[in-house]
């Protein structure tokens, strides 16, 4: 019997939170694994944690006092996953991602391909079925549409990640340095320097809309000064950690240059826009 812990972290999304778990539980059990929940509540005043417990009490909630966003939440998560036991594979997954019903199946029939070596990347799609929103991305191209076998990939968005021991063994937990985004990106960055593979599954395995890409930071309709709190915020596109993902995987000079680049974005959007008009 092989195991799996499913980790998410979560903050006042309740009812998709619930249609999550709900699209998560109606696919076990799955012959020959085992699978736990581990799922980080980050200070939920919304009634997450409580309804959770009620509908789902098979669910082990760590409770965290709203600081974590998601990176550190899903370290948290995954932390007290690895303390717990030591499972055969760890599922990355949204709580605003609602899964298929071949999405267990397919991860683990392309583990069983892959020897368990390598890092299983689901796509996701559009509510409306329009396109495909995230999932394993290539550089310079974006996320490639699923065409029905593994694709390798450069690295990846964390909505539904299959991990194996292996790579979990070489590679560790995500880098609690990230507050909120950029730690999947830099796992999976950090997955092709270390040598193990990643691939992106055949089909697309859930829907999740995708966030808006205009962010208030560098929007030129919003305020100074709104701009300048929300490019600082974790999930803005605080600086410091853009230098920290860069200087790891794209060296110094590009990290300082794009650290100069995001304030400048920021101090002078309408610019920036018509730069990129241009």
């Amino acid at each position: 019997m092989k195991t799996i812990a499913v980790l998410l972290t979560v903050f006042n999304r309740k009812d998709k939170t619930l249609q999550c778990l709900e699209r998560l539980y109606n696919l076990l059990p799955l012959d020959g694994y085992q699978v736990d929940v581990y799922l980080t509540d980050d200070g939920c005043t919304d009634g997450t944690p409580e309804a959770v417990a009620e509908q789902f009490p098979q669910v082990n909630v760590i409770h965290a006092k709203g600081d974590l966003f998601w990176n550190r939440g899903m370290w948290t998560a995954w932390d007290t996953a690895a303390k717990a036991k030591d499972y055969d594979f760890y599922l990355w997954l949204n709580d605003d991602t609602f899964v298929y019903g071949n999405m267990l199946k397919v991860l683990t029939d392309a583990a069983v391909e892959t020897n368990e070596k390598a890092i299983i990347v689901g796509a996701t799609e559009s509510t409306d079925h329009s396109g495909i929103t995230y999932g394993g991305r290539l550089k310079n191209v974006g996320i490639p549409k699923p065409d029905g076998s593994l694709m390798e990939v450069n690295y990846f968005n964390g909505n539904i990640v299959l991990i194996p021991k292996s790579a979990f063994k070489v590679l560790g937990n995500l880098d609690y340095y990230f507050t909120h985004s950029k730690g999947d990106f830099d796992y999976g960055m950090r997955a092709k320097k270390a040598g193990v593979a990643m691939y992106q599954a055949g089909e697309v395995l859930g829907e999740c809309d995708a966030h808006a890409t205009f962010d208030k930071w560098c929007n030129p309709d919003v305020p100074f000064a709104q701009r300048w709190k929300m490019l600082n915020r974790p999930n803005g596109m605080p600086p410091k950690e853009t230098f920290h993902l860069e200087k790891r995987h794209k060296g110094i000079v590009m990290a300082c240059v794009h650290f100069v680049s995001i304030h400048l974005r920021c101090f002078f959007p309408v610019f920036w826009l018509n730069r990129d008009k241009g």
